[in-house]
């Protein structure tokens, strides 16, 4: 027995020592630090982003339908730039300074236009103008910065919100677009994009402190709002659409974006938006903020209601705003931002078909064959302004 306890007061019997999980959570993050994108494989970015890839696809299949159905080769008598893609090729600058289609093949694919949306009681312009593109400038712009946010916030948030938000903020661009309609064919796809954006910010300032890296997001978040502004104010792309669009996807997005997949933090950390680790313990306490969701959804819903009944009612702010079309388009030398239909007279003869404009007597001389009313009307636009 006295042998037995001297040898068990000899065991020195250690503790099992309690890991805090706090800091089990912040060491977790520190050691699975992820490079900015920009320095790391694409292999290494398993997050899926289908709904933001089928967006993308979706626009790239709908300005190739525009460009075929524009078919400069035929319809402009091969004055096209880019000769070499044939069907394909682009209407000249100097009518299409984003180097697209023209304004006819833009109203046949479903553009906003006041006389088809108004007096042709058209309302299905409101989802097809969504769908499409000034032109090649304006799409490789557009869904470059829809990539790089969207991946972004789907891989933060799922799919299924960010598809949600991506949709209605479309609708809702279209929507205030046609608030400020004028004659002359335009494009409202920036329009999810800018909503795409609203979310984003809204994101950040709801869960600012549980971010690091805000500055620059912030210098990021401007830089690609600007860009694509200043895209706006060019012919074909309706500005008004990117502020309806912003104003949904910021609403949206406090109504929606208040819980991030917290299964995901670490491998998504570093992409856009950084996690602070030192808030990791108290995150999922601070997400749910049901008093701004609950204000931002009553807002959200007069606001659509609004917008919608005024479209409805054929509300044209334009009257009551002489100085807002600037918002839309800054007119330049190298294109003119009138809402007027522009009158030309047309002389005919055996080989050609003579168009002159009765506002400044500038003509174009034209080949007769394969001339449509549409086609002329592109033509009186471009030499009367």
């Amino acid at each position: 027995m006295e042998e037995a306890t001297k040898l068990q007061t000899l065991v020195d019997i250690k503790p099992t020592p309690t890991i805090s999980a706090e800091l089990t959570a912040e060491e977790s993050i520190k050691e699975q630090r992820i490079p900015f994108p920009f320095f790391r494989p694409l292999s290494q970015r398993k997050e899926n982003t289908w709904i933001i890839s089928i967006f993308v696809i979706l626009h790239l299949i709908a300005f190739a339908a525009s460009m075929f159905v524009n078919d400069c080769w035929a319809n402009s008598h091969t004055q096209c730039a880019l000769k070499s893609l044939g069907r394909f090729s682009f209407q000249p600058l100097a009518e299409n300074p984003l180097l697209g289609p023209s304004a006819s093949a833009l109203d046949s694919m479903g553009a906003l236009h006041k006389s088809y949306l108004v007096k042709g009681n058209q309302p299905w312009r409101l989802l097809t103008s969504s769908c499409l593109h000034g032109g090649v400038f304006h799409i490789i712009i557009s869904l470059s910065s829809v990539i790089f946010v969207g991946i972004h916030l789907e891989q933060e948030f799922g799919p299924l919100r960010i598809g949600l938000i991506y949709i209605l903020s479309a609708l809702m661009g279209s929507l205030v677009a046609a608030l400020f309609l004028q004659d002359r064919a335009s494009v409202t796809s920036s329009g999810a994009l800018f909503g795409l954006l609203g979310a984003l910010l809204s994101g950040l300032i709801r869960n600012w402190k549980i971010y690091s890296k805000k500055f620059a997001t912030l210098v990021l978040f401007s830089i690609i709002l600007t860009l694509n502004t200043m895209v706006g104010l060019m012919p074909y792309v309706n500005n008004f659409s990117n502020i309806g669009g912003f104003v949904s996807g910021f609403l949206a997005g406090c109504i929606l974006l208040f819980k991030p997949e917290l299964g995901k933090v670490h491998r998504v950390k570093g992409f856009f938006i950084d996690y602070d680790a030192k808030n990791k313990v108290h995150q999922r306490r601070k997400f749910d903020k049901p008093v701004l969701r609950s204000v931002s959804l009553v807002i959200f819903s007069l606001v659509v209601a609004g917008v919608t009944v005024a479209v409805v009612q054929g509300v044209n702010l334009n009257k009551y705003c002489s100085w807002c079309r600037y918002i839309d388009c800054v007119p330049l030398k190298w294109w003119s931002c009138d809402d007027k239909t522009m009158p030309c007279e047309a002389m005919t003869s055996s080989e050609q078909l003579t168009l002159t404009c009765s506002g400044n007597g500038n003509f174009r001389v034209l080949p007769l064959a394969n001339v449509s009313e549409a086609r002329i009307q592109d033509l009186c636009y471009l030499i009367c302004s």
